[in-house]
C-alpha cells in the first residue's frame, strides 16, 4: 500500500498517518478470513476521512466580511493561476456577487492582456497598470475601485515565481502586506505531485496559505497530490469543484 499510495504522488507524511491509522485499528484485531478484504478496505476509508479537511464555505465567508472581500492567488510559474481566476469569477458572478479583477502580474509577457480578456468575456471591471510597475500598487487601486463603486469581491493575480527565489518570495510578501487579503489562495499543479507540498510549505512559511486550487487535474491518470496540510488557520477551499469543472474556460 506504501508503494502505491507513494506512485500516486500522495505525500509522504500521509502515507505515513494512514499506515500508523491503519496499524492502530487493525493489529491484533480478530477478523474473520472471509471478512478481511471488507474489514482493511473499511478502516482505510475511515482514516482517509479523518484526514481530509472539510473546507468552509467561500459563499458564507464573503457574505459575513466586511466588503470589499479580497482574494489573493499565487503560486509558480504556469499553474493557471489567471485561468482559475477566471472561473472563480465566473461562479462568484452565478453566485450574485460583484467582482473586480486586479491585473497584479506585471511581469509576464501578455499577463495584463490575457487577464484584461477574461474580465470582457465575463463582463467585468479589471484594475490594470503599465508592465514593470509595483504590482502590490495594482491590488491596492483595485480594493479602493471596488470600494468606491461598492463590488463585493477584489481577485488578485500575481506574477508565478518559483518558491525558492528569495527575492521574489519577498515581493510577494509586500504584495500581501500592502493589501491585506482576507484569503490567500495558493494554485498549483496536481500532477505536480510531492513538489506541490514542498512549494506549498515554503509559500505558506512567508505568508501563510489559506486555501489551495489544484488545476488540470484532468491531464494526468493518477490522484495527484493530496497533501497533509493542518494548520490552524488553514482552509482548503474546494470552490465547489463541481461549479468549476462546469465554468467554462474562457
Amino acid at each position: 500500500m506504501e508503494f502505491l499510495l507513494l506512485e500516486n504522488n500522495v505525500a509522504y507524511e500521509v502515507v505515513e498517518a494512514l499506515q500508523k491509522k491503519l496499524a492502530q485499528k487493525l493489529i491484533g484485531k480478530e477478523i474473520k478470513r472471509d471478512q478481511l478484504e471488507t474489514e482493511i478496505k473499511k478502516e482505510l476509508r475511515l482514516a482517509l476521512e479523518e484526514l481530509i479537511i472539510d473546507p468552509d464555505n467561500p459563499l458564507d465567508m464573503i457574505k459575513l466580511s466586511p466588503k470589499p472581500f479580497v482574494i489573493l492567488f499565487f503560486g509558480i510559474n504556469g499553474t493557471g493561476k489567471t485561468t482559475s481566476i477566471a472561473k472563480v469569477a465566473h461562479f462568484l458572478k452565478k453566485s450574485k456577487f460583484s467582482v473586480v479583477l486586479a491585473a497584479a502580474d506585471t511581469f509576464r509577457a501578455a499577463s495584463i492582456e490575457q487577464l484584461a480578456e477574461h474580465a470582457r468575456r465575463l463582463d467585468v471591471p479589471i484594475i490594470k497598470h503599465d508592465y514593470g510597475t509595483d504590482p502590490a500598487s495594482v491590488g491596492f487601486d483595485a480594493i479602493k475601485y471596488a470600494k468606491n463603486h461598492k463590488i463585493d469581491v477584489v481577485l488578485i493575480d500575481t506574477a508565478g515565481r518559483m518558491h525558492t527565489k528569495t527575492n521574489l518570495i519577498e515581493e510577494m510578501k509586500k504584495i500581501e502586506r500592502v493589501n491585506k487579503p482576507n484569503l490567500k489562495i495558493f494554485v498549483a499543479e496536481s500532477i505536480a505531485g510531492n513538489d506541490a507540498t514542498e512549494q506549498a510549505k515554503t509559500f505558506h512559511e512567508a505568508i501563510e496559505i489559506d486555501g489551495s486550487i489544484l488545476s488540470k487535474a484532468d491531464i494526468d491518470e493518477k490522484g495527484g497530490n493530496f497533501s497533509q496540510f493542518r494548520y490552524t488557520e488553514t482552509y482548503f477551499l474546494s470552490w465547489h469543484r463541481s461549479e468549476l469543472r462546469r465554468s467554462p474556460i474562457i
